[in-house]
C-alpha cells in the first residue's frame, strides 16, 4: 500500500534556505511516530511560492503531488502549516478547476486527511500590515535587494560583518545565541551571485504577494464562502496559543543579550495579531469549543488570543485535533533546543515554554489522525 504525506509550508515559506529547514526535524519525528503505529509512509516537503496567491500555491501543491507519484498512491494525507492549510482546502474543493487536466479531482479521490496547523481560516490582521503603504515599501526594498547588484552586495556585506561580530562577541560571554545560529545556518551560506538561493527567494516575494491580500479577514470571508469541504476527507485543525508579551523578556540577559530583540519582534507581531476585525469577527461558537478542549493551555482563549502571527480563534476548521501552548513557529521545530550537541535558537522568543516533549506530543497527535484515516477516509469509519 502506497501512503504519502505532504508537508506544506506557510506564508514566506520555503523548503530550505541556507541551512535552515522550514519543517525542522518534523519529517524525522513524524516518520518515527508513524512507524511505532505500524504505518510506513513517504513524507514529502513541498516547495511553495512564499507570498504567492493561494490559487498559485495550490497549483504548486498539485504539481508536487503529480511529480512524486501521488496519482498512484492509495492514501494521501496533507498537513499544512499556516497558509499551507488553505492551499489544501482550495485544492480539495469540489468542482474547482486549477489544472487543465483536472488532476485535483484524482488527488481528492485518494485524499484521506486534510490537517491544518496554526492556519488563519478566518484571516489575520497581521496581513493588513503588508497591504499598507509601509508594508508595500518593505516588499519593494526586498525586491531591490534581490534584483540589483548594489542591493545584493549590501546584504552580503552586512551578513559577513554580522558573522564576524558573532564570533567576536564570544569574548563577552555571548555564545550559542541567535546570532551564532544565523551565522552558521544563513550568513555563511550567502553568495553574492545572482543565482544564489536567498536572492531567488527574495525575488519570488517581490513578484507575487497575492496571499497578503487574501489572508486579511475580508479576503478570508470570501474564501470561506467559495471553498467547500469534501465529505470523504477528514478535516482536522490543530490550534496554537502563546502568552502575551512579557516585560521580563524585554530585559537584557547576562548570557543572551539578543533575547530582548527577538522578544520585541514577538511583541509587535502579537499586538497586531490580537486585533479582531470589527466587521468580520470570529464565530463565537469557536471560542466555546476551544475552551472545552484547551485543558493543556494555561491561557484564556478569547478574541485576543493568538500565537504571535495567527489569532487562535481563526485557526479552527473541521474537527479540533488539539490545542497547544505554542507560538506560530514552535510547532514546526523552530524553538529553543539542543540537537546533536548544537543549540538551536528561535528568531521570535515568545516565552511559550515550548520544548521537545511538547513538540513530540503535537506530532504524535497529528500522526494518530493520519493512522486513523488509513482505511479509506470517512468512508472507512
Amino acid at each position: 500500500m502506497k501512503n504519502q504525506i505532504y508537508l506544506i509550508p506557510g506564508l514566506f515559506g520555503f523548503t530550505e534556505l541556507g541551512a535552515f529547514n522550514y519543517f525542522h526535524q518534523v519529517a524525522e519525528i513524524l516518520r518515527k511516530q508513524l512507524y511505532e503505529q505500524g504505518v510506513d509512509a513517504e513524507i514529502i516537503e513541498v516547495e511553495t511560492i512564499p507570498t504567492g496567491s493561494v490559487k498559485r500555491r495550490a497549483e504548486r501543491l498539485i504539481g508536487a503531488v503529480c511529480e512524486h507519484g501521488g496519482l498512484d498512491a492509495d492514501n494521501l494525507h496533507f498537513i499544512g502549516h499556516s497558509t499551507g492549510g488553505l492551499d489544501i482546502r482550495l485544492m480539495l474543493t469540489s468542482g474547482v478547476r486549477l489544472m487543465a487536466d483536472n488532476a485535483e479531482t484524482e488527488i481528492a479521490s485518494r485524499t484521506r486527511t486534510a490537517i491544518s496547523l496554526a492556519t488563519p481560516h478566518y484571516g489575520t490582521n497581521l496581513a493588513n500590515v503588508f497591504t499598507s503603504l509601509n508594508g508595500r515599501n518593505l516588499l519593494l526594498l526586498l525586491s531591490l535587494m534581490a534584483t540589483s547588484w548594489p542591493g545584493r552586495y549590501s546584504v552580503y556585506t552586512i551578513a559577513k560583518l554580522l558573522r564576524h561580530y558573532s564570533q567576536l562577541d564570544h569574548l563577552l560571554g555571548q555564545k550559542d545565541n541567535i546570532l551564532d545560529s544565523l551565522g552558521n545556518n544563513l550568513f555563511d551560506q550567502i553568495r553574492i551571485e545572482e543565482g544564489d538561493a536567498i536572492w531567488q527567494y527574495l525575488r519570488q516575494i517581490s513578484r507575487d504577494q497575492g496571499a497578503l491580500i487574501q489572508l486579511t479577514p475580508e479576503g478570508m470571508d470570501l474564501f470561506n464562502a467559495a471553498v467547500t469541504d469534501r465529505p470523504t476527507v477528514d478535516y482536522v485543525s490543530f490550534i496554537t496559543a502563546s502568552p502575551p508579551p512579557s516585560t521580563k523578556l524585554l530585559l537584557p540577559q547576562l548570557g543572551n543579550l539578543y533575547q530582548p530583540f527577538t522578544h520585541l519582534i514577538y511583541k509587535l507581531c502579537y499586538q497586531l495579531a490580537q486585533k479582531e476585525h470589527p466587521h468580520y469577527p470570529y464565530p463565537r461558537a469557536v471560542a466555546d469549543m476551544l475552551t472545552a478542549v484547551a485543558d493543556t493551555v494555561e491561557l484564556p482563549i478569547d478574541a485576543n488570543s493568538n500565537d504571535g502571527i495567527v489569532p487562535t480563534l481563526s485557526q479552527v476548521w473541521g474537527k479540533v485535533g488539539g490545542v497547544y501552548q505554542a507560538d506560530h513557529m514552535d510547532v514546526v521545530g523552530h524553538f529553543q533546543h539542543v540537537n546533536d550537541g548544537r543549540s538551536y535558537h528561535t528568531w521570535m522568543m515568545s516565552g511559550s515554554g515550548f520544548n521537545g516533549d511538547r513538540f513530540a506530543t503535537i506530532w504524535r497527535d497529528i500522526s494518530e489522525v493520519v493512522v486513523r484515516n488509513q482505511a479509506g477516509g470517512l468512508q472507512g469509519r
